[in-house]
């Protein structure tokens, strides 16, 4: 059992440019999410241990709400304090995100996202990362 708790989301500060996505923490923390996001229409899967952050932005593009997927590395305090909200997972587990963005684990310490930009009513953004790469995508309507 994990000794994480899941942790609700604040509104953050967001940027989109033209070389990635930047967050500012509640914290004044700011993060850059490098990379133009590649385009998802459909079920995003990730491989396996790969780190989730999925970004949900107003329709207004400059704020948004970032949930962490199965995060067992950051304390809670470090969420409280920055805004991020964090989701944890069991195995066969899904859960709804936001409206429109639900996010299940599946075997192999894998996940899969979908969403509905519409739905969401924002642009949908997720984050799929280790330790050596970054990977940025972005659910568009088909």
């Amino acid at each position: 059992m994990s000794a994480r708790n899941d942790v609700a989301p604040s509104t953050l500060g967001v940027e989109l440019l033209d070389y990635g996505v930047a967050v500012e923490y509640l914290d004044g923390r700011t993060t850059v999410y490098r990379g133009v996001p590649e385009a998802v229409t459909d079920t995003l899967t990730t491989k396996p241990g790969r780190e989730v952050h999925v970004l949900v932005t107003d329709p207004s593009e400059t704020e948004g709400v970032m949930m962490y997927v199965n995060d067992l590395k950051t304390h809670d305090e470090v969420l409280e304090s920055s805004g991020v909200g964090r989701v944890i997972l069991a195995e066969g587990e899904e859960e709804e995100l936001f409206p429109g963005v639900v996010a299940r684990r599946i075997s192999g310490h894998r996940f899969e996202v979908d969403a509905d930009p519409e739905v969401a009513r924002g642009r949908v953004f997720v984050f799929v990362e280790d330790d050596w790469s970054e990977d940025a995508y972005e659910f568009v309507a088909e």
